[in-house]
């Protein structure tokens, strides 16, 4: 097997290549290695690209490089789900990694997450309250038409890779940028982790075997929905005289549902969904089943990314459809507008917003005092809108934002953002750039304040 460590220059791929290459003709490998310079960090990138071709060069592997600009590969997907620059580099990387299997140039590449990476991913991925295919964390194996990626290092821990290179006296490069706490996943390793530690100091091998589980699980749970589905998920809608009419969606026989236990409602709900490009989140998939369940015939409920469910008589019926167009649904909701500094009462987004600004009143000179304030609105989006979200590479559309959140229906339509000099600087549900010199605070409004629907 030709194999390619993907070679960042950090402790942890810098022990796989070694360990690979000291034990390469003992596994029967050819052994490559290939180095991806992703445009960020500048001089310090560049000098991790020649930290790695040295190391290479040292060992006589074939080395592989190429450089991506990150920051431009992220602001060009117009059309697109917008993403991080941590997603955009993740996507090249591993476009990059595809690509030298479908050259032939590698059979399979191999990356060197380690337990602390497994523990880092399944917390954070807990934290945003994934499912259980979230829990499964990172796979020690991910199969592509053009070959494998495989993740030898997932059962070592950070700890015994830096005691492996200190014996060997080998060096390795640090990312700056591992320390930025601006990132969620640096927050987890440097700040929540080891608070969780001192609860339990084998937390982090625990979260691994809780991906084990959970990857496992899922496999089960996967071959057991192929089974069942089939049997249960009618396509189109039913005709009078027998058979189904060809149309949009898929239906549920409501009596055979609820003969499923629990879990397994929700897993062909949920499989459901997907299979009409959906992706549901818990709330979504319980309250399709609360009307599969209890509901009444007639009754309809709108949900996430544009999933729609109508309870019949017998059936449970799913289809997606396009949400009516933000500016015509939100005509009828009131912009607010305040002074900066200043707050606002808004009792249709059910929300106060304070808008602080840095410098003291005292400190502003006599002569601007007849300049008027400058003015903030708070308002619902409308199309056309852009805000600029905090680490992303340039503005996005606002219905873009909106559909990654996964906002449909009435919420999707009355989405608050807040105005000032004709940019958003503040969007409910997300965490736009800084404006300078200008603060936001949000509070809810008491329930007694808000109108009914």
């Amino acid at each position: 097997m030709r194999l390619a460590v993907g070679l960042s220059g950090g402790a942890d791929s810098v022990a796989l290549l070694r360990i690979l290459a000291e034990k390469s003709r003992e596994l029967g490998i050819v052994l490559h290695a290939a180095h991806l310079h992703h445009g960020l960090r500048g001089a310090e990138a560049d000098a991790d690209l020649d930290f790695s071709r040295d190391l290479s060069d040292g060992l006589e592997l074939p080395f592989h490089e190429a450089k991506f600009d990150v920051t431009a590969e992220a602001a060009a997907r117009s059309g697109k789900p917008i993403e991080t620059i941590e997603e955009a580099a993740r996507r090249l990387r591993y476009g990059w990694f595809r690509q030298l299997m479908v050259e032939g140039t590698v059979d399979a590449v191999a990356t060197a997450h380690t337990q602390d990476d497994q523990a880092e991913t399944v917390l954070a991925k807990f934290l945003r309250g994934a499912w259980t295919e979230g829990l499964s964390g990172i796979h020690p194996t991910i199969q592509f038409s053009e070959g494998r990626i495989l993740r030898p290092l997932l059962a070592t821990t950070r700890t015994e890779i830096e005691t492996y290179l200190h014996a060997l006296g080998q060096d390795w490069r640090e990312d700056s940028s591992n320390r930025h706490l601006t990132f969620t996943r640096n927050r987890i390793r440097h700040e929540l982790l080891p608070v969780l530690d001192q609860w339990n100091p084998r937390l982090r091998e625990h979260l691994a075997q809780m991906a084990e589980l959970a990857r496992e699980e899922e496999a089960w749970w996967q071959a057991e929905m192929e089974r069942l589905a089939p049997k249960l998920l009618l396509p189109g809608r039913p005709v009078r005289g027998g058979g189904r009419a060809a149309s949009d969606g898929l239906a549920i026989e409501v009596a055979r549902l609820a003969e499923l236990p629990p879990a397994a409602q929700r897993r062909l709900l949920r499989y459901a969904a997907e299979r009409l490009g959906a992706a549901p989140d818990f709330p979504s998939s319980e309250a399709m089943r609360a009307l599969a369940l209890t509901g009444r015939a007639g009754q309809k409920c709108e949900l996430a990314q544009g999933l729609h469910a109508e309870r019949t008589h017998r059936e449970l019926r799913l289809t997606v459809g396009r949400v009516a167009d933000a500016s015509q649904a939100n005509a009828e909701i009131p912009t607010y507008t305040a002074a900066v500094p200043g707050e606002i009462e808004a009792p249709a987004f059910g929300i106060r917003i304070r808008i602080a600004t840095s410098q003291p009143s005292a400190q502003i000179p006599d002569s601007a005092s007849q300049i008027p304030p400058r003015r903030a609105h708070l308002r619902a989006w409308k199309p056309g809108d852009r805000v600029r979200l905090r680490h992303s590479s340039g503005p996005s559309k606002v219905k873009e934002v909106l559909e990654r959140l996964k906002v449909s229906g009435a919420d999707r339509a009355s989405w608050p953002v807040l105005e000032l000099d004709g940019r958003i600087i503040w969007m409910q549900g997300v965490t736009v750039a800084e404006e300078p010199g200008i603060e936001c605070f949000t509070t809810p409004l008491p329930a007694d304040s808000v109108p009914s629907a």
